[in-house]
């Protein structure tokens, strides 16, 4: 049970690493870097591939296609191979001890089954050249993958607290799907280029309630950059995209800020002040990213905000439920 505690935290480090070498590679335009998959050209390496990349570039000196993107793509899914024969070996392992307490055989394994489908939807987002809903749920995959380890790792480790009111569960459970929502607002927001859709803050255009083009905003099944059409998508449907965010980013930090303060209030003190110490953190880099017109690293590390705020609320949520079976 050691090596599987040890194997575990080690792999919720890699994985939210790998969440934020995502957000790079997805935000500095990588992403079709390699247009195959799971090779580079049908190869191992980008320096086999060298001759194809080369050629690319040659057709269109602009296009998505360059060795630095290249390199950016390959070494995300080497990254992502190793994670993912981490969590083959925590399955068996989890097998192998699932006589002993917080094992988690069955948990572990659904965790191979999300993992199989992260790995599809990591091929299909450059197969379907970045289609908005594979890439966000590309995004929101690789989320529930962490949300699992952490999980087993609480589980393993017996991280349950002590008993909470049934409301405090409640209200951690409710924050916790807040949370998620406004993520998948966020890689919405990503995966349709719609971050700077409004630069100035606290208004938007001017307003507090520009115009919008929800309809196609919204519109999940669809092209990158198109409508629902096929028409170019226009700034309306844009600004509808990252207006949302920010509505959404309003609701959840009023959510997470009461959870935080109900946790102190509750005997959970540490817990508290650590969910509130990295929402104001996530808030700042999202204003930051506003007024800055999104630099690439901190747009990655608000990436990593999301990341260490689902963490934080699948523990909180473990350790409010004693003796939590799940």
């Amino acid at each position: 049970m050691k090596t599987y505690r040890t194997l575990l935290l080690t792999t919720v480090v890699m994985t939210f690493a790998l969440i934020v070498l995502g957000a790079y590679v997805r935000l500095s335009d990588a992403g079709l870097g390699c247009p195959d998959w799971p090779g580079c050209y049908g190869h191992p390496t980008v320096i086999h591939a060298s001759e194809h990349i080369s050629a690319a570039q040659a057709a269109n000196p602009d296009g998505p296609v360059s060795f630095a993107k290249a390199w950016k793509e390959m070494i995300h899914r080497y990254f992502a191979g190793i994670v993912g024969l981490c969590i083959v070996a925590i399955a068996v392992l989890a097998w192998r001890n699932r006589r002993e307490r917080g094992a988690s055989p069955v948990l572990a394994t659904v965790l191979i089954g999300v993992l199989v489908l992260q790995a599809l939807f990591g091929k299909w987002t450059v197969t379907m050249l970045l289609k908005p809903a594979i890439v966000t749920g590309h995004l929101i995959g690789g989320l529930t993958v962490l949300t699992l380890l952490v999980w087993l790792y609480a589980r393993a480790r017996g991280a349950g607290g002590r008993p909470a009111r049934p409301g405090l569960r409640t209200f951690a459970a409710l924050a916790f799907v807040v949370l998620a929502a406004q993520i998948s607002l966020g890689g919405w927001v990503s995966t349709n280029y719609a971050a700077l859709a409004c630069t100035d803050l606290p208004t938007c255009h001017g307003e507090w309630v520009p115009q919008m083009d929800i309809r196609n905003g919204f519109h999940i099944v669809r092209e990158l950059g198109q409508s629902a059409d096929g028409e170019t998508l226009t700034m309306d449907a844009l600004t509808a995209i990252h207006w949302m965010h920010r509505l959404g980013a309003v609701i959840a930090a009023l959510v997470i800020g009461a959870l935080a303060f109900a946790l102190r209030a509750n005997q959970h003190r540490t817990l508290g002040n650590a969910l509130l110490a990295v929402l104001v953190l996530q808030v700042s880099l999202g204003v930051a990213n506003v007024w800055l017109s999104l630099p690439l690293p901190l747009a990655a590390a608000h990436n990593g905000g999301a990341a260490a705020l689902v963490i934080l609320m699948v523990l909180i949520n473990y350790r409010v439920r004693a003796n939590a079976q799940y």
